[in-house]
C-alpha cells in the first residue's frame, strides 16, 4: 500500500473514532508502528491529525455527538432515574469503578457517601468528588480528550488492569441480543480493562440505547452482572436479557406533578 493510501485511510479512520492507538492503526492499515508514525507526522504537518503519546486524534471531528456536555442533555430525566436505581445497588464502602458515560455521571451524583473509594477517567466525576473528604478518588493516567471530558490512551488501560474494585459501572452506546456496543474506539480497550478489573459489572443503559448496534463492539454478556435501565425499555429484549441470566433493574419512572387547578 503507498503512502498517500495509507495516510487517508489513517485520516477516514481518525474522523470515525476521532483517536486511535498506534496498535490500532498498524493493524487497519496492515503495517508496522514506526511506519505509522511516520503517516502521522506527514498527516499532522498537513493539519490533519495530531500526534499524542501512543497514537493520534483528528483535529476536525465532524460532529459534537460525542462532546460530554452535549451528551448530559439528552435523555436526562431516564439518566437521573437509571443513575438513581443504580447507585441504590451499591454498598456502603465498597470501592467502584465509573466509566465517563453520561449515565455514569448521573450514577455518581446519587452515590454521596455510600463509596469508600472512586476509580474514574472521567474528568466530571472526578471534580464531582473532589471536595470530598470521605472518599479516596483515583483518576486514571492519559491523554485529557477535552471534547469527552475523559482520559483516553495506553495509560488510561493501564490504570485499569492495575486495580481491582468490588464494582464497575459502565455505559454504551447499544445494547442488543448478542451484547452492548460503544460509538468510540478510543474507550473500548479501557472498558475492557474496566470490567476485567471488578467483581461485579453494572451497565446503565437508557431505552433509546435498547436495539441499537453502534460502530464498535465492545462486549458479550459473559462478563455483565447487571443492567439498569428505564421503565421504556422493550420487553422483549428486556426478557431476551433476563433469559442469560442477566439482572435487569428498571428504574421507577417519576410522576409527573399534578396539573394546577
Amino acid at each position: 500500500m503507498q503512502s498517500e493510501e495509507r495516510q487517508s485511510r489513517i485520516e477516514a479512520y481518525l474522523q470515525e473514532a476521532e483517536f486511535a492507538s498506534l496498535d490500532d492503526l498498524a493493524q487497519r492499515v496492515g503495517t508496522s508502528v514506526s511506519t505509522v508514525r511516520r503517516d502521522l507526522s506527514e498527516l499532522e504537518r498537513a493539519g490533519k491529525a495530531r500526534r499524542t503519546h501512543g497514537g493520534a486524534r483528528t483535529l476536525q471531528p465532524r460532529t459534537d455527538e460525542f462532546v460530554f456536555n452535549v451528551r448530559d442533555t439528552r435523555q436526562v430525566d431516564e439518566k437521573e432515574m437509571i443513575g438513581a436505581a443504580c447507585a441504590g445497588l451499591i454498598q456502603p464502602g465498597q470501592n467502584i469503578i465509573i466509566d465517563s458515560g453520561t449515565t455514569c455521571y448521573h450514577v455518581a451524583r446519587n452515590l454521596s457517601d455510600r463509596v469508600a473509594q472512586v476509580i474514574t477517567n472521567s474528568l466530571p466525576v472526578a471534580n464531582l468528588f473532589s471536595g470530598s473528604s470521605r472518599q479516596e478518588v483515583l483518576v486514571s493516567g492519559g491523554i485529557i480528550y477535552p471534547r469527552l471530558g475523559v482520559l483516553v490512551g495506553p495509560h488510561a488501560v493501564d490504570t485499569f488492569s492495575r486495580v481491582h474494585a468490588d464494582v464497575a459501572i459502565l455505559s454504551g452506546s447499544g445494547i442488543c441480543e448478542e451484547g452492548i456496543y460503544n460509538s468510540h474506539a478510543l474507550l473500548v480497550d479501557i472498558q475492557r480493562a474496566m470490567m476485567a478489573g471488578a467483581a461485579k459489572v453494572i451497565f446503565c443503559l437508557d431505552h433509546m440505547k435498547f436495539n441499537r448496534r453502534s460502530t464498535f463492539f465492545l462486549s458479550d454478556f459473559e462478563p455483565i452482572d447487571v443492567v439498569v435501565t428505564d421503565a421504556q425499555a422493550p420487553e422483549p429484549l428486556v426478557a431476551a436479557l433476563r433469559a442469560k441470566g442477566i439482572d435487569v433493574v428498571v428504574a421507577p419512572a417519576v410522576a409527573a406533578p399534578a396539573a394546577a387547578r
